[in-house]
């Protein structure tokens, strides 16, 4: 059965002066938080486990990401991340700023149940 995608959030993180991506993504995943709430889970009694929650996060150097402990932040549902190439490291003096990019969507099973009231 397919699923379908019940929210897309996108968030921007950045890490000033350490270089270091994981906090960098984990700050544009919480910018991405920040933009959401999903009350419909309440309202409809369903549980989180019934959501799958998939998570992209871009930066510079994908490989340098701990995947983990960016899944480790998410606070509900199934989690998956994954990274890819994207984002911005910025000269900036002697350090260079990381930015990066993330995309949190949550998808759940086809809801039959639901109806639109105009």
């Amino acid at each position: 059965m397919s699923e379908q995608r019940v929210i897309i959030e996108m968030g921007m993180g950045n890490d000033l002066h350490g270089m270091d991506y994981t906090k960098a993504a984990k700050r544009a995943i919480e910018d991405a938080f920040r933009h959401s709430s999903l009350p419909l889970f309440g309202v409809l009694e369903l549980s989180h486990d019934a959501m799958r929650v998939q998570v992209t996060v871009a930066v510079q150097e994908p490989d340098a990401l701990d995947l983990d402990a960016l899944r480790a932040t998410l606070p509900r549902g199934r989690a998956e991340v994954r990274a890819v190439h994207g984002g911005l490291n910025v000269p900036s003096g002697d350090e260079t700023i990381v930015i990066a990019q993330a995309s949190v969507e949550a998808f759940l099973p086809p809801q039959k149940d639901w109806l639109l009231k105009t």
